[in-house]
């Protein structure tokens, strides 16, 4: 779905009622296909870690799982911003690059300006915020424009502005607070894992009981009904891809903290991993459908069969062509889920009619 024109309907729906249009019965078996999406990929995911669990003594262990978790930290808080995007029938191209360029503002604000931690994180956070929010969510809700063309656009235009800004140079932060962010525990827990588990609480809260996260549904679902139903189309639009650019952000802050440095190398694939987790869990391409639970077992999935393959020994490249080939798999599964086999060019037989033989006409005989 594409930025949507026009100017919203103010007026709002009684308390306690749904603003989305009642569902039929093909919207209700799309549902339950994409139940079924999530289920497999949570039985998957329980069998690939109790696999590599008792074929690899080191990956079972409380280092192994600490950094199976930390390391899964940046492509959740991207993975779970690209959802509401999604949710709401669009797509963000540009958050692996926001999440250089973030990485960037923080490491010029603690060392090149000598901002305090926790001031220099919280401009940090307000930066992705105002750049999701005030260039993608405008010019894509408010202006209607398509979301793959801007979204392309600004990947560029931030990948460029990474360049200029660092020099293409790693800039070393040497800073204790930010490499206790990465690498202390807290109650025994590592506290990047304590910050995914508010981000994920904060974002399943506003999915899943507030207005805003029906609104996301509802122009998912339909722009146009959405709408007539009262919804803000414009406003929900620029708030999804506000909280994916703050949330890019934050896994620009996180990057830094884990590396100890400023690099404009980092976030180039995350969207593809990204994406790929989020079809994981059941989240259509076509909004509307989905959530954040699923898109938190399709990171883990991820993060689980890659720290794997790590233990494994499996060289790099390979992890990158077993997740492009998920993210395929994932995405044709999403079109046969949404239209059926018939869209991939593959019509069922039916069983019920004979087929006629066929009759040809003879020719007449030569004179």
């Amino acid at each position: 779905m594409s930025g949507v024109e026009g100017s919203d309907v103010v007026a709002r729906p009684e308390a306690g009622v749904d603003p989305r249009p009642r569902q039929g019965g093909a919207a209700r078996a799309s549902k339950a296909a994409f139940r079924l999406r999530f289920l497999s990929v949570l039985v998957l995911f329980v069998l690939v870690f109790v696999f590599f669990s008792v074929t690899k003594s080191s990956f079972f262990t409380s280092s192994d799982i600490d950094a199976l978790l930390t390391g899964a930290s940046i492509l959740w808080m991207v993975s779970i911003g690209l959802t509401f995007v999604m949710l709401a029938g669009g797509f963000d191209l540009s958050l692996g690059s926001l999440l250089a360029l973030a990485g960037i503002a923080l490491g010029h604000l603690m060392v090149g300006s000598g901002v305090p931690f926790g001031f220099a994180i919280a401009i940090t956070l307000l930066f992705g915020l105002a750049l999701g929010a005030g260039v993608n969510g405008v010019l894509i809700g408010k202006m209607g424009l398509p979301f793959l063309v801007v979204t392309l656009g600004t990947l560029t235009l931030y990948g460029g502005l990474v360049d200029l800004w660092s020099k293409s140079a790693t800039t070393e932060i040497l800073n204790p607070s930010l490499t206790a962010l990465a690498f202390n525990h807290a109650l025994g827990v590592p506290i990047p894992v304590w910050i995914m588990i508010g981000v994920f609480l904060a974002a399943l809260y506003l999915q899943r009981s507030t207005y805003f996260g029906r609104d996301v549904y509802a122009v998912g679902g339909s722009a146009d009904a959405a709408r007539l139903s009262g919804v803000r189309v414009s406003r929900t639009l620029i708030a999804v891809y506000g909280i994916a650019g703050l949330l890019a952000a934050l896994a620009g802050v996180l990057q830094d903290a884990r590396i100890g440095a400023a690099s404009p190398l980092v976030g180039s694939t995350v969207i593809f991993d990204a994406a790929a987790a989020v079809l994981l869990g059941g989240t259509s391409f076509a909004g509307g459908i989905g959530g954040v639970g699923g898109t938190a077992i399709g990171v883990l999935f991820l993060a689980t069969l890659q720290q794997g393959l790590s233990v494994s020994g499996v060289q790099d490249y390979w992890q990158q062509i077993i997740t492009g080939a998920i993210l395929v798999v994932v995405v044709l599964l999403d079109r046969i889920q949404r239209e059926g086999l018939a869209s991939i060019g593959i019509r069922p037989r039916s069983h019920g009619a004979r087929s006629k033989p066929e009759i040809r006409a003879s020719s007449s005989p030569s004179p």
